[in-house]
């Protein structure tokens, strides 16, 4: 991500008053505040660890973290994107560097939310300079650290390594798997090869069945006796 964030500060006329701006996909704020979900506190801690890095490589440029994507009446996390994007324009910013977060590849919130809203609200704000870091997507190093990061939990396959305040249940893989089994094989089968009386699909088909061998029947019967209503209609 530092690399990408160097790359695309280069295509400013002057990249150090540019704000560098990650945005991350906001939660409503009680599943941080009542459900313990660690999410805000790590993306607080990645985007120091990436700032460390920028910093290392000599870019001081001042950064802000917001979050975007919220739906519905209840608070999520703040600050919020679009908020803070107004803020910077009344304050005099110019030049914004727009950074996915949480985003690992490009979909309709980095592509239609952050290029096309935001960058309109940002223009709209006061914001004439704007650019955007493509998210990691297929990344070289993004791929090689992956699957470094497989290769490192290899021999901890069987378990789950989670933290206290993870909302996974606690358990190795083979018993959640039996337990996952077990409550899927006592759910209803979704079939149904018997039949009960009354208005339900099978007694529906069933019945219907039985309706028509007896209206056979009968049509039978006044064909061979030459009696019936159909006889009595000159049918």
């Amino acid at each position: 991500m530092a690399d990408l964030i160097e790359k695309e500060l280069r295509k400013f006329a002057v990249p150090e008053h540019v704000e560098l701006f990650f945005s991350a996909h906001g939660v409503p704020k009680s599943y941080v505040d009542q459900a313990g979900d660690p999410y805000k506190e790590e993306m607080e801690s990645c985007v120091e660890l990436i700032m460390d890095e920028v910093r290392r490589r000599g870019i001081q440029n001042h950064h802000t973290l917001a979050y975007q994507s919220r739906v519905g009446p209840v608070e999520w996390l703040k600050p919020y994107t679009d908020d803070s994007i107004r803020q910077l324009g009344a304050t005099g910013t110019k030049s914004l560097l727009a950074i996915p977060i949480s985003f690992v590849s490009e979909h309709i919130e980095t592509l239609e939310e952050i290029d096309c809203e935001y960058r309109e609200l940002a223009e709209e704000s006061g914001i004439t300079n704007w650019g955007r870091v493509p998210a990691l997507n297929t990344n070289p190093v993004f791929i090689d650290d992956l699957a470094q990061a497989v290769i490192d939990a290899l021999p901890y396959v069987g378990t789950i390594a989670i933290s206290e305040r993870s909302l996974v249940p606690m358990g190795d893989i083979e018993s959640l798997m039996e337990t996952y089994d077990r409550e899927r094989l006592a759910l209803p089968s979704p079939y149904n090869d018997g039949w009960k009386w009354g208005w339900t699909k099978s007694a529906e088909l069933w019945n219907g069945r039985i309706a028509m061998v007896a209206i056979m029947v009968i049509l039978t019967l006044e064909v061979i006796t030459g009696q019936g209503a159909l006889n009595s209609l000159r049918l």
